[in-house]
């Protein structure tokens, strides 16, 4: 059989597809938001480029061979064939509009009931933003080339292969997907594994490979512009919706099981991290409210499609109270995760994919239980099994292309660099002209940032 399949496309799937791609796309300028409030005034822009320059390097790379890697036709359990679909051939072709002889529409290349570029486009939204979120993990010290360089190599090396293992289903754009997807068949509906644990672990791998940034943890590393933050958050939720319900791939039931447990299970993970600030620390903070939206995100990603509400609060709570508790722990162990991907994005991933193992319920879309509902240990074992091997195979494969970039042009940018600050030394700009205010410039200042309100880098 040869895929994908040609025919004539849903209309409904195909705006709904559309627009859940764009969706997904918005989520990275709200990264790029939420990333660059958190750091000191004078990186502002370098953060937000990071995120900006992922979408350049990973949109070329999945149209050139990453969408073909991922969803080619799997050569020996590993990878999909890089050349099934390369540059995107054959995946072009057809039209809406009718034959001038025959008044009969040409049929076009189709994955499921939507046209296979817009299967294209809203995949790559994912591929975007899985490499974007590993840069803050080492916000205020990576030069900005090498980081583009090793978003790249990771993109090829890292997400393209897992994107195979976990999104590609037999007989859909391929006769034979990805080994966790069709044979160990752990459910991860959008990504908890191939994104955000992949995100994570590499984000860590990264942050070591790097080392700290000067004058941490005793130097307080304080957030410039917490309206940045909740923006970024709340683009991030409102483009939550298309990376979950979108991964229904058509305008049906599994999108609106998928949307509504988002809502759900997001709202509790934010009420749960600021329950933990306020008896912790004795007040709820800002940076807390946004920090447990993304939580929530993060968990329920894989599980949108397995659980019901009461699972998808449960996955909320849990995952916001443990990822408030979790952002601490790079002070006990030492490892200097600038904006908490580990804490944020490495244990929401585990939280959310292991939850699966639970909590799901046989009345959700997928139709598993879970140990909670009569199914025993069957899921959980599948969806530890699934959430360790992308881990691992993320911690030695990142490891493998930071040295490599570390080795050949480097990754840090120098001492001086990292005090007069990345928008300045790597991009000749700043954020705020204060001077052309009327006032005196405080660009290049650590203490031109409010004080924050957050225990998290006290």
């Amino acid at each position: 059989m040869e895929f994908p399949t040609i025919g004539a496309p849903d209309a409904g799937d195909t705006a709904w597809m559309l627009a859940s791609a764009a969706l997904v796309l918005l989520m990275t300028p709200g990264l790029a938001f939420f990333y660059g409030g958190m750091v000191r005034a004078k990186n502002a822009l370098n953060m937000i480029m990071m995120s900006v320059g992922a979408m350049g390097v990973v949109g070329v790379l999945w149209a050139l061979y990453g969408y073909s890697v991922a969803f080619g036709e799997d050569k020996g359990g590993v990878i999909g064939d890089p050349f099934q679909f390369f540059g995107l051939k054959g995946l072009f072709g057809g039209s809406y509009l009718a034959d001038a002889d025959t008044g009969a529409a040409a049929a076009i290349p189709l994955v499921g009931t939507i046209p296979a570029t817009v299967f294209v486009a809203f995949q790559a939204m994912f591929a975007i933003i899985t490499v974007a979120l590993i840069s803050g993990a080492v916000a205020d010290r990576l030069r900005f080339g090498p980081w583009l360089l090793f978003a790249g190599l990771w993109a090829t090396i890292v997400y393209f292969p897992v994107a195979h293992w976990v999104f590609s289903f037999d007989g859909v754009t391929a006769e034979t997907g990805g080994w966790i997807a069709n044979k160990l068949k752990a459910i991860d509906f959008a990504g908890g594994t191939a994104v955000h644990i992949n995100a994570g672990i590499a984000g860590l791998v990264l942050a070591l490979v790097l080392g700290k940034r000067r004058g941490w943890p005793t130097t307080p590393f304080r957030p410039h512009n917490l309206p940045f933050v909740m923006l970024g958050a709340g683009l991030l939720w409102f483009g939550w919706f298309g990376f979950n319900a979108g991964s229904a791939v058509g305008s049906n039931g599994i999108a609106g099981a998928a949307f509504v447990t988002t809502l759900i299970a997001t709202a509790a993970a934010m009420l749960a991290w600021l329950l933990v600030e306020r008896i912790r620390d004795g007040h709820a903070t800002t940076l807390g409210g946004a920090s447990g939206i993304v939580a929530g995100l993060v968990a329920i990603t894989p599980s949108c499609s397995s659980v019901n509400v009461v699972g998808a609060l449960a996955i909320g709570v849990v995952a916001g109270a443990l990822c408030a508790l979790a952002v601490g722990l790079k002070y006990r162990f030492g490892f200097d995760d600038s904006l908490d991907v580990v804490g944020v994005h490495l244990v929401g991933g585990i939280v959310g994919t292991l939850m699966v193992g639970f909590v799901a319920t046989a009345e959700a879309p997928a139709a598993v239980d879970g140990l909670f509902y009569g199914g025993g240990f069957d899921q959980l074992w599948r969806q530890a099994v699934g959430a360790g091997a992308v881990l691992l195979y993320s911690l030695v494969a990142t490891t493998i292309v930071a040295f490599i970039v570390k080795f050949t042009i480097g990754l840090r940018v120098s001492d001086e660099a990292e005090a007069r600050g990345l928008d300045d030394t790597e991009h000749a700009e700043t954020a705020y002209d204060f001077a052309a205010l009327g006032g005196a410039s405080s660009v290049g200042s650590a203490h031109s940032a409010p004080v924050r309100t957050s225990v998290r880098e006290a």
